[in-house]
């Protein structure tokens, strides 16, 4: 008898429709189940959720939100949704920072975005939360660090990220949630960059429940090329740190007319990764159409947008993960 074909889950990146779920918002909860709903019928069975900041003091009622929200989901008829979180570190909250009440508060920061992925039912939470994103180091004179100097100052907050990374593994575990780092093209961010950059960086990190996220953008622009990167995928499968994978185009736009190396990419993953695989397609809404300069049409969001000629959100995500399931299923023979 011939095995079933391995068929992951396939989620969407709600970064289609926004960076604040608002989980507080009875009426925007509305609009996030009518999205799941119309997007579950192309075959999404899960998502991933942008999960934002809040003020220290409210970290236990940011935790109740969402899992209001996530009793909300159930109720309509979505218990079998599956969620992961998507969660930055920043500048007020940074595990990098040289000053150690700095690294404590945003251990504690961390650790309230974990409680809030495991209040939303969620086992993976993924995303830059090493460095800061888009927060690139200068000198006092406000000039620009880069190249071998930026490398050298990484290498002391790496250091400093460290244990804090590692304490907050050991709290992800005790929740049932893996930690997944992001390693972000240097466009974006001043590092991790490059998989061997954050390969490297574990090597510090003992426990193993904090790993990585591979996105197919970020290994495009800034990876190591398709030998390296079987190489590290193998590796990283080994480690048992290959917690997450994300196709997204190099533009962050359409995934079906992108340039991917599908099979490149896919055919080294496949055999050693049974989780799930994220869609992320950043739609130029507010929050990151001049972050991102993003200069193509927004895909307007049914129910919210005025139609027009244009493709649709919904049109873009249907098409996504048409051309997602097609690619997998070619390299799986």
């Amino acid at each position: 008898m011939n095995k079933p074909a391995y068929s992951p889950d396939i989620y969407l990146s709600f970064f289609m429709f926004t960076t604040d779920l608002k989980p507080d918002n009875l009426e925007y909860r509305k609009t996030v189940v009518g999205h799941i709903k119309e997007l579950k019928k192309f075959g999404y069975t899960g998502f991933e959720f942008p999960i934002g900041t809040s003020n220290p003091e409210n970290y236990a009622q940011d935790v109740e939100n969402y899992r209001n929200l996530r009793q909300y989901l159930d109720s309509e008829g979505l218990a079998d949704i599956k969620i992961s979180t998507n969660v930055g570190a920043t500048q007020t909250f940074d595990p990098s920072s040289s000053s150690a009440k700095q690294r404590e508060a945003a251990l504690e920061y961390l650790k309230s975005r974990v409680d809030v992925t495991a209040a939303l039912g969620g086992e993976i939470m993924m995303g830059p939360i090493v460095i800061p994103y888009g927060v690139f180091p200068t000198t006092d004179c406000n000039d620009g660090i880069w190249s071998d100097q930026l490398q050298d100052h990484l290498a002391i907050r790496y250091q400093n990220a460290q244990p804090i990374l590692n304490e907050l593994g050991k709290y992800a575990e005790r929740k049932n949630v893996k930690l997944a780092i992001e390693p972000i093209t240097h466009w974006e961010t001043p590092g991790p960059n490059k998989l061997s950059q954050l390969i490297d960086f574990l090597k510090g990190v003992e426990s193993k429940q904090v790993g990585v996220v591979i996105d197919s953008a970020h290994e495009i622009l800034d990876g190591d090329g398709p030998e390296k990167f079987a190489e590290q995928v193998n590796y990283l499968a080994q480690q048992k740190r290959l917690h997450y994978i994300q196709v997204s185009p190099p533009d962050r736009g359409a995934l079906h007319t992108c340039w991917l190396p599908w099979q490149t990419f896919l055919k080294p993953v496949l055999p050693v990764y049974t989780g799930p695989i994220a869609v992320e397609v950043f739609n130029a809404i507010p929050a990151f159409a001049s972050s991102l300069r993003l200069s193509r049409r927004k895909f307007w969001i049914p129910g919210e947008d005025q139609p027009n000629c244009y493709p649709s959100a919904y049109d873009i995500a249907d098409k996504a993960i048409q051309v997602t399931k097609k690619e997998i299923q070619k390299a799986l023979k």
